[in-house]
């Protein structure tokens, strides 16, 4: 039996969200990604590590352009690869999908097809208009206007689609867009009846432009978008848009944030920006590394019960510390002896993830109380502390609790370096802030303030950032940040990156709530 070597997968009208389970299956075991240039960049992050990632342009190539496509995935299947053809919306659905399909077929080369939700369906949805109401008419039409830049109009029987009175749901080209609205008006469609464009779909930058069909056209002729296509929607179900909107009604909706956490650290909060309307815009200024001399710490966590307490500042610390632990002979149980502080609860709730609980964490998340939260606890004189931290970790809690007469043991945990300023790929930061195309910036540690200044300088740093909105995790990196005249506009009042966001959304909201720094 043979298996599919190609994968023709719908990977939805843009939102990452919308790829089905069956085609991110297929997408995390490619060994070769063939997408459409519409395709976003956030969804090609689930290819697996060291997977052949190629951009083919346009989601409806020209005839010549998509021979080519053909033979490449037949090429790459002869291979003996896996090649997942990621397309935008549905590979059946306007889409030359049904034309690679019948290309493997006749080379015999056995594919699959995996369907994804057409943009003609969710990009409505996310405008809110249900495409079929009651009352709203009997049909659903979908034409289709995308497949090339000139003003040629499709071939379609307008005055039969006016007589149906149902939902007209159009593909509109940038070009044919203004035709598309005139050959309504002129066969039968009532010029003042609802429609709705909508601009880049079910992504962050949605933009939904609602009126009549007249209105609209006049809008069209006077601002003509270069290049960029749009859903057109019409019909009595438009009408319920302003009940039913949702999607562009979220309180970041429209706001484009900038997070600066490590690559791998950044999901969580560019996660729960994304689900408040945010648009994402992933720079990380810091990675982790581990220690240069690992020795200390590997000798630390193989003698846990050597020590009384042990302290860990931040969930990188956790990570590290765990990992020398259970890369040994040992496993968690081997913390039963000592006590457990944390210095707040994203740094608990990351124990909590190897099932550990712990002892002790300050009433005030921040590194200074830790050390008053342990001498509360009883008398420090002659107790062993084990502190794993950053090699740029400030050393505040060790002298604080050796003042109180512990016996500190401080080992490196892992090195905070500076990430490469620009990868293929990677958006264009500096250009953005001067633009002004930025409206947040996100700092979670002091190291990230100060290599963000590093890569733009010192100097320009603060001017680059005067009219940005500035939101610092705490009042340690917001201390880093003044320290370098950058204005800090949100800080919350719990130093995590659920509060965090939760700040930023109450800064934009009506009434403002957010703690200013």
């Amino acid at each position: 039996m043979r298996h599919p070597a190609v994968y023709l997968i719908g990977a939805g009208p843009g939102d990452p969200g919308l790829i089905t389970a069956h085609g991110l299956q297929y997408l995390r075991a490619a060994d070769v990604v063939v997408y459409d240039h519409l395709v976003p960049t956030r969804l090609l992050k689930y290819a697996r590590q060291g997977a052949e990632l190629i951009d083919v342009g346009i989601a409806a190539p020209q005839a010549m352009a998509q021979e080519a496509i053909n033979y490449l995935l037949a090429e790459k299947a002869r291979e003996g690869k896996l090649v997942a053809r990621l397309k935008w919306g549905d590979p059946f659905v306007f889409d030359r999908g049904g034309e690679e399909a019948l290309f493997l077929h006749e080379n015999g080369v056995p594919f699959e097809v995996v369907p994804g939700i057409p943009a003609g369906l969710a990009v409505p949805a996310y405008a809110g208009v249900p495409v079929t109401y009651p009352g709203g008419g009997d049909t659903i039409t979908l034409v289709r206007g995308y497949e090339d830049e000139s003003r040629t109009l499709p071939n379609i029987d307008w005055a039969s689609l006016a007589r149906l009175e149902g939902t007209v749901i159009c593909y509109a080209g940038s070009q044919q867009l203004p035709r598309i609205l005139e050959a309504l008006i002129s066969n039968g469609w009532p010029a003042d009846g609802p429609a709705v464009i909508v601009y880049n779909g079910t992504l962050p930058s949605q933009e939904t432009v609602p009126g009549s069909l007249r209105e609209l056209l006049g809008s069209v002729r006077e601002s003509p978008r270069k290049r960029e296509g749009a859903i057109l929607v019409v019909g009595r179900v438009v009408g319920l848009r302003e009940h039913l909107r949702w999607y562009d009604s979220r309180p970041l909706f429209g706001k484009r944030v900038l997070v600066t956490r490590p690559r791998d650290q950044a999901a969580e909060l560019t996660d729960l920006l994304t689900a408040l309307g945010a648009d994402s815009i992933e720079a990380p200024m810091i990675r982790m590394a581990p220690p240069e001399d690992p020795g200390p710490l590997l000798h630390a966590a193989s003698r846990p019960e050597a020590f009384d307490w042990i302290v860990f500042t931040s969930a990188n610390a956790v990570d590290a510390f765990m990992t020398a632990l259970l890369d040994g002979e040992r496993d968690v149980r081997a913390l039963k002896g000592p006590r457990l502080c944390t210095s707040g609860t994203a740094t608990a709730d990351k124990l909590a993830a190897y099932g550990i609980k712990v002892d002790l964490i300050p009433n005030e998340f921040r590194a200074d109380a830790v050390a008053a939260a342990l001498v509360a606890t009883g008398s420090m004189q002659g107790v062993r502390v084990l502190l794993p931290r950053a090699d740029i970790g400030r050393e505040v809690i060790a002298e604080q609790l050796r003042e109180a007469g512990a016996v500190v043991t401080e080992v490196i945990a892992y090195r905070t370096i500076l990430e490469d300023t620009q990868r293929e790929g990677d958006p264009d930061v500096y250009g953005m802030l001067l633009e002004g195309r930025i409206d947040v910036v996100t700092f979670t540690s002091p190291s990230a303030v100060r290599n963000f200044a590093k890569i733009y300088g010192a100097e320009q740093t603060a001017d680059l950032l005067k009219n940005t909105v500035v939101a610092t995790i705490g009042p340690v990196t917001a201390d880093a940040a003044r320290q370098l005249s950058i204005p800090v506009t949100v800080q919350p009042r719990t130093y995590t990156i659920p509060a965090l966001v939760d700040a930023i959304a109450a800064h934009y909201a009506p009434t403002k709530s957010t703690k200013t720094a």
